[in-house]
């Protein structure tokens, strides 16, 4: 565990220019996931109350309380718990909606949950990473040296998420054949350009990767299981149909890492537990949702 706690102090390398891109990449998410957003996809949750506030409780709740009781167990190092934490703070994966469909899953609900997940995140991001870090003392120490400006961390969530989804649902509105068009070149291109990112971070620090990447396969493993098993479980327990089981699963498992890689670059100086757990987060989850989905795509 000695050689764990180096994570707390090394700091991945990662240049001003690419953090730029990074943001930009980012915000072209979510303007091209908005692009598939309607107005009346939020009234679809009013219409829908139950699996509306069951998504949010497992999301938002849930997720934020299972993670804190497995860093009590795992106890990892505490900028590996802040990792942890900040990804089960961030909100549902751009790739969720698409997951969800091919999972023959409620892609409607999908869809509505994202977009109220990514306009709640502006507030609730900052909110759930001070309240469970700040309960975990390890993380809570660390965070104290940290000297973190949550106002600064909102200010940022609102400009990445917030802005570019407000613009693409007004693209949607008032030029839908232009928000058809942009969505199909948008999506993927900047899902590529991200990924690339990853993929940046991944080379740039290599041998700090191979060094760690075991233990840290591991934690990533179980928190996504853990992930995916509370909103299973959540849907499971209060008897939703199946479809609404399947979105609600990879809704709560498939989290927005990028905007937890943003953030990690922004105001932790790429601190290395937060960074390597978060990264690969980014990786695992796409691996464990397209499997997942690909399982329940022959389950109606």
């Amino acid at each position: 565990m000695d050689k764990l706690n180096e994570l707390d102090s090394i700091r991945l390398n990662f240049s001003p220019d690419d953090l730029l891109l990074l943001n930009l990449a980012l915000a072209l998410i979510m303007y091209g996931v908005a692009l598939d957003l309607r107005v009346e996809d939020f009234k679809y949750l009013a219409q829908r109350p139950k699996a509306f506030f069951l998504g949010v409780f497992a999301q938002f709740l849930l997720l934020p309380l299972v993670t804190f009781l497995l860093v009590l167990l795992l106890a990892p190092p505490p900028s590996v718990a802040l990792g942890m934490f900040l990804v089960a703070s961030c909100p549902g994966g751009n790739v969720s909606n698409f997951l969800s469909n091919l999972a023959g899953g409620n892609t409607a609900l999908s869809v509505s949950l994202t977009g109220f997940s990514s306009s709640a995140s502006i507030v609730l991001t900052p909110l759930n990473f001070a309240l469970w870090a700040g309960f975990y003392p390890p993380s809570a120490d660390l965070l104290r040296e940290i000297s973190l400006d949550y106002s600064e961390v909102f200010v940022t969530v609102a400009l990445i998420l917030g802005v570019p989804l407000v613009l693409g649902i007004l693209t949607r509105k008032y030029a839908p054949l232009f928000s058809l068009r942009a969505s199909k070149i948008l999506k993927p291109l900047s899902i590529l350009i991200f990924a690339l990112f990853v993929v940046i971070a991944f080379l740039g620090n290599f041998d700090l990767f191979l060094e760690y990447i075991s233990r840290i396969f591991l934690w990533v493993f179980l928190h996504n299981l853990v992930a995916l098993s509370a909103g299973f479980l959540t849907g499971k327990t209060f008897g939703m149909p199946l479809p609404d089981i399947k979105s609600l699963t990879i809704e709560t498992g498939i989290q927005n890492s990028g905007l937890g890689l943003v953030l990690i670059f922004t105001y932790f100086d790429g601190l290395g537990g937060m960074a390597i757990v978060t990264a690969w987060w980014g990786i695992w989850h796409l691996i464990s949702g397209m499997g997942i989905a690909t399982v329940w795509k022959k389950i109606s």
